[in-house]
């Protein structure tokens, strides 16, 4: 697996989109991860030091795998641009089909009796 920056991860995962683009799939996750050994982690919890931890984000088509890492502060600033990555390539989805609402002779929704709860087991 790939290490990279967030900014050529970015432009990775875009490319993984635009490859898969007409078949295929890409799986994204988002993990928190202290990116440290499990014995460096235990000492700094008896040395009572604080732990930073870091979002580690994976992304594979299945033929390539690529990932990155990042702190609290770069966080938000990644989150934005993968929210425009999503935008611009979920256009193939599927709209999703609605029931009709059921409806009256008259073309009137049904009252709702107050005694029953709307919705839940009673």
């Amino acid at each position: 697996m790939v290490l990279l920056q967030p900014d050529p991860f970015l432009n990775e995962l875009t490319s993984m989109y635009e490859r898969n683009k007409e078949k295929g799939s890409v799986w994204v996750t988002l993990k928190r991860s202290p990116l440290a050994s499990k014995v460096k982690m235990n000492k700094m919890k008896a040395a009572g030091e604080a732990i930073e931890y870091r979002c580690l984000v994976r992304a594979t088509d299945g033929k390539r795998n690529i990932s990155t890492s990042l702190s609290a502060k770069d966080h938000q600033r990644f989150q934005a641009s993968y929210a425009t990555l999503l935008k611009a390539h979920m256009d193939a989805l599927k709209k999703r089909e609605r029931k009709d609402k059921k409806r009256t002779i008259d073309g009137e929704k049904k009252p709702v009796d107050s005694k029953k709860p709307s919705h839940g087991k009673s």
